[in-house]
């Protein structure tokens, strides 16, 4: 141990360096996977994060919320099925909205006709919308009091929503979202189409009767209605198009973050030794045993990577707290602890390599001026 600290101390600017870089490398990957999972959970949070178990698409919407459509004979089927305990028509829209008279913006309108079913399943502020006119909305993007004015057509008069609850991670495709009644969805739908007589209805959302598991409600649709695809909700989230793509961008670059560590751990502590091959092997030639240098060089590289490793987790934990843009970031422990233990276990191992050299120093080559060859 004094021998490692002070060498560390006698060489503290490169060090340093090291430590930082570690560091640097450790808030990118922690910043990414937030980012990463902030993106997926803004493109599908309103699927993953609603009270539904099963959600029914039709097949050629390619279990898209707004690319799909459903006909009334379809829903009638898909309710009368002896595993479908409540189902509801779902209507997913994007309209141009004015929030207490602000700018202008896009925002997406979830209707149902059964607003107990199709709605987040916990509330981070506010109630229950009971009203009419009543939305619960994305907290990354409403407050609770907020106006939401559906921006009309010419001619047509314009619509109003109050936001009375807000709730965590229930965007849809990276907007701000609102989920309503199929009276409000309507109403709003008249805003911008004054002809309107009904909204389309784009899925259907199925709570599944009691004990009845709800992979086995989506296989008996399946299998009784036509043209029906039918997800529970995980699945319904994973398999939305696009999100599988973003995983694996996202896991490319983690995987070569995974490697830089080690490579530049492993390659810093090499030319080291390298470098220091005379002394260790005029240590060794004065007594010191092979074990003590070893044990040295490991508590070098232990150090630079607990320090690395715990200004780079210092560094993102503020940041974690933010929002970037429409995206909420967190810190999420589980996956900080993973990374530190993974990033740990990978550093160490890169200093095999010098390890194997210090412990092959021979002590008769000062003897005779090997070391320095």
């Amino acid at each position: 141990m004094f021998l490692a600290l002070r060498e560390m101390r006698r060489s503290l600017g490169r060090f340093a360096l090291l430590g930082l870089a570690v560091a640097l490398l450790v808030f990118l990957i922690l910043f990414q996977q937030a980012l990463r999972d902030g993106l997926v959970t803004a493109f599908i949070g309103a699927v993953r994060n609603q009270r539904a178990d099963v959600l029914v698409f039709s097949v050629e919407g390619q279990r898209t919320l707004q690319g799909s459509s459903l006909t009334d004979e379809q829903v009638e089927a898909i309710a009368s099925l002896p595993g479908v305990g409540r189902a509801s028509k779902m209507s997913v829209s994007t309209y141009t909205v004015r929030v207490d008279d602000a700018g202008l913006s896009d925002a997406t309108l979830i209707g149902s006709d059964d607003p107990t079913l199709v709605r987040p399943r916990t509330l981070s502020a506010g109630r229950w919308a009971t009203g009419p006119d009543e939305v619960i909305g994305s907290d990354t993007d409403f407050s609770v009091g907020d106006v939401v004015e559906i921006v009309p057509a010419p001619q047509a008069k314009p619509f109003r929503l109050s936001v009375v609850g807000v709730a965590s991670d229930v965007q849809l495709a990276v907007t701000p979202t609102l989920f309503t009644g199929t009276d409000a969805a309507l109403s709003a739908r008249r805003a911008v189409t004054p002809s309107a007589t009904s909204v389309q209805t784009n899925a259907v959302a199925v709570e599944p009767r009691h004990g009845v598991p709800s992979d086995r409600v989506a296989d008996e649709i399946n299998r009784n209605v036509a043209d029906a695809d039918a997800l529970t909700r995980e699945l319904a989230a994973d398999e939305t198009p696009g999100v599988a793509e973003v995983r694996q961008s996202f896991r490319i670059l983690f995987l070569l973050y995974a490697l830089v560590v080690p490579l530049v751990t492993g390659l810093f502590f090499l030319i080291l030794t390298l470098q220091k091959a005379a002394s260790l092997t005029l240590l060794r030639a004065m007594g010191a045993r092979s074990s003590l240098l070893a044990r040295a060089l490991l508590v070098q590289v232990g150090a630079v990577l607990v320090v690395g490793i715990g200004l780079g987790v210092a560094a993102f934990a503020p940041l974690s707290q933010q929002r970037l843009g429409g995206l909420s970031l967190r810190f999420d422990a589980a996956a900080v602890t993973g990374w530190a233990a993974l990033l740990t276990v990978l550093g160490a191992t890169s200093a095999v390599v010098s390890l194997r050299r210090v412990l092959a120093t021979d002590p008769i080559e000062a003897t005779h001026g090997g070391a320095d060859r």
